[in-house]
C-alpha cells in the first residue's frame, strides 16, 4: 500500500486530468457531483474530476463539507491543492471508496463557512485596495479566518485617526454597491496590467501560466485565486478593531465583519 499521497497520485498523473477547480468561476456553487479518480488509504485523502472545494491559498483557509459516495457520506475535515490535483481528506471511519467505474460521488459545501470567508475575503480586497489609492501602500502580509482577518502594509507610521480614515474609506465603498468581477487570462496579457501585484514580493511562480484576477470594479484589480462575493455590499459592515507595529515600515490593521 502507497501511504504516501504524492506517490500514488503522481503514479496515476498519466492517466488523468487535473482537477477543474470549480470554485474559480462559480465561488457560489454549493453542490457539485464529481468522479473520483485517485485514493490514498494512508491519509484518507481523494481526488476528485472536479471540485467546488476551496483547498487553502493567499491566506484564505480551506472549505469544508461533505462528499457522498453510493449513500455513504464522509466529512470533508480538510482540502489542499497539491501540484494539478485537489486533495480531500475524508472524516469518519467508514470504508473509503474505490476508483471504478461508479466511483460517482457528490459534494457538499458548507456553505455558512464559505460565504463567511468569502466576505471576509472581499471585505480584505477593499482594505487593500483604498489603502493603496489613498496612500500607495503595499501588502506585506494578510491572514483570514470566517468574519475576522488582518492585514500587514507599508506603513512608517500609524495613529487612531489614520486607522478612524481607513475605516471609513473602506465601509463607503462596500455602501457604493461595487461589483466584482473574475477573469482568467493567460499569464503574459495579466501581466501587462498595472499594479495587479499588489503584495511587496511577487508570490506568483513562474510556472502558472493562467492567472486569475479579481476586480472590484473601480476601486481595485489583483492577482488572487480565491473566493468573493458578487457585490460588496454584501460585506456588511468593516470594524477596525486593532493595530500594531510589526517593524519599521510594516504596520498590521485587525479587522471584523459585523
Amino acid at each position: 500500500m502507497l501511504s504516501n499521497p504524492t506517490l500514488i497520485f503522481r503514479a496515476l498523473s498519466y492517466n488523468r486530468r487535473m482537477t477543474i477547480l470549480l470554485y474559480q468561476t462559480d465561488s457560489y456553487l454549493k453542490e457539485f457531483s464529481a468522479t473520483i479518480t485517485a485514493v490514498d488509504a494512508g491519509t484518507r485523502a481523494v481526488v476528485l474530476d472536479q471540485s467546488a472545494f476551496y483547498p487553502g491559498g493567499g491566506g484564505q483557509p480551506c472549505d469544508f463539507g461533505t462528499l457522498e459516495v453510493a449513500g455513504v457520506r464522509y466529512p470533508v475535515d480538510k482540502v489542499k491543492k497539491q501540484g494539478d490535483d485537489v486533495l480531500h481528506f475524508l472524516g469518519g471511519e467508514s470504508p473509503l471508496p474505490s476508483v471504478n467505474s461508479a466511483s460517482r460521488c457528490a459534494g457538499t459545501v458548507d456553505w455558512v463557512r464559505r460565504y463567511e470567508l468569502m466576505r471576509t475575503h472581499t471585505a480584505l480586497h477593499i482594505l487593500c485596495g483604498t489603502v493603496f489609492r489613498d496612500y500607495g501602500a503595499k501588502v506585506t502580509g494578510g491572514d483570514m479566518d470566517p468574519l475576522k482577518g488582518r492585514m500587514d502594509f507599508e506603513f512608517e507610521t500609524m495613529r487612531a485617526e489614520l486607522v478612524h480614515d481607513i475605516e471609513a474609506a473602506v465601509n463607503l465603498e462596500i455602501q457604493n454597491g461595487r461589483d466584482l468581477r473574475v477573469k482568467i487570462l493567460p499569464r503574459e496579457e495579466a501581466f501587462q496590467i498595472p499594479d495587479l501585484i499588489r503584495t511587496k514580493i511577487n508570490l506568483l511562480p513562474p510556472d502558472i501560466k493562467q492567472i486569475r484576477t479579481v476586480e472590484i470594479v473601480g476601486l481595485d484589480l489583483q492577482a488572487d485565486g480565491g473566493t468573493h462575493v458578487m457585490n460588496t455590499s454584501e460585506v456588511g459592515k468593516v470594524k477596525v478593531v486593532d493595530y500594531k507595529s510589526k517593524g519599521a515600515i510594516n504596520k498590521r490593521i485587525y479587522i471584523e465583519i459585523q
